[in-house]
């Protein structure tokens, strides 16, 4: 990227963020901390009035704006891909919100680029499996976040899936994310004074509070999360299988805590980190006939009790 390309850009993501941080610059443009404050300077100069300050950052001083910003045609091809997603693995409001957004962004391209989005649309696809939860049916997402923003208690009636029953809680929100085809919500649930993942499917009804939470002090999502990776008790497994089935397990094998595997003459060696050894002990029976169980000698009991109980059954 040239010098003049990199200065709009900076200037552009200085208008992104109420603050942002040399070191942010650096880091985007794998460029020295010396160079963005030359860069900087150079905004100034050009009359762009910018606030810095030493180990906060910098900031466009409150009420200036620039012209709309001019996208590229690779640019507007990401937010047409990006719209497929948003539309198959979000919510009712969420992909209305995105829609409008990009009428925005459609309003202020060239007419040979709209032209060229209008042909592209039909060739763009993103497919759902059949087992994949459909998260317009509960309509939650812009509503959490709202509530994140805002700081707001949110009253939800949840349906508990380990104890099958229905309660209601109040909870402070601190992040969604979305895994295995399924949005979660991360909230301090007061009821049980600690933090859940709820599941968004499973909320039947949420309610936004006239209750605040500004002085309660919550961890970010990925911290939560990482946190939490920390503290389970994972149990490493290995396994053996023979190299005609392995292709079979492309996919399913991420759902097992997959590590790394090797070649060891005519098999595959696996290695895994679950949670759940029952579980990881039933799935590996859907291929068991062609693998055998390395470690540990635990998850070779389990599947051999199990064997014998289906054995039972059958005669």
């Amino acid at each position: 990227m040239n010098r003049i390309d990199r200065i709009s850009a900076i200037l552009i993501q200085l208008q992104s963020r109420r603050v942002v941080k040399a070191g942010d610059i650096a880091d985007r443009f794998n460029i020295s901390l010396r160079t963005v404050y030359r860069d900087i300077k150079t905004l100034e100069e050009a009359g762009i009035p910018l606030i810095g300050e030493a180990g906060v950052g910098y900031s466009i001083m409150d009420g200036y704006r620039l012209p709309p910003v001019m996208f590229t045609r690779e640019e507007a091809t990401a937010f047409l891909t990006a719209e497929k997603f948003v539309e198959k693995l979000t919510d009712t409001s969420t992909m209305a919100q995105y829609q409008s957004a990009m009428y925005k962004v459609r309003a202020i391209l060239k007419s040979s680029e709209k032209d060229a989005l209008e042909n592209l649309d039909g060739s763009i696809e993103v497919l759902k499996s059949h087992s994949q939860k459909r998260a317009g049916s509960t309509d939650h997402i812009q509503t959490i976040l709202d509530c994140i923003i805002c700081k707001k208690i949110m009253s939800i009636d949840y349906f508990a899936a380990h104890s099958q029953e229905n309660t209601k809680r109040e909870v402070e929100p601190v992040g969604v994310f979305f895994l295995d085809s399924l949005w979660h919500l991360i909230a301090y649930c007061r009821l049980r004074s600690d933090y859940r993942d709820f599941r968004m499917d499973r909320i039947r009804k949420l309610v936004v509070t006239d209750k605040s939470y500004v002085n309660s002090k919550h961890p970010t999502l990925k911290d939560y999360i990482d946190k939490m990776a920390c503290e389970k008790q994972l149990e490493q497994v290995v396994i053996k299988v023979d190299k005609e089935i392995h292709s079979y397990l492309d996919h399913q094998k991420y759902y097992g805590g997959f590590v790394s595997e090797k070649t060891v003459g005519s098999k595959i060696e696996m290695t895994f980190l679950t949670i759940s050894l029952e579980g990881f002990a039933r799935w590996y029976m859907t291929f068991g006939d062609r693998a055998e169980i390395i470690r540990p000698d635990t998850l070779l009991q389990r599947v051999r009790e199990i064997t014998a109980t289906i054995a039972q059954k059958i005669n």
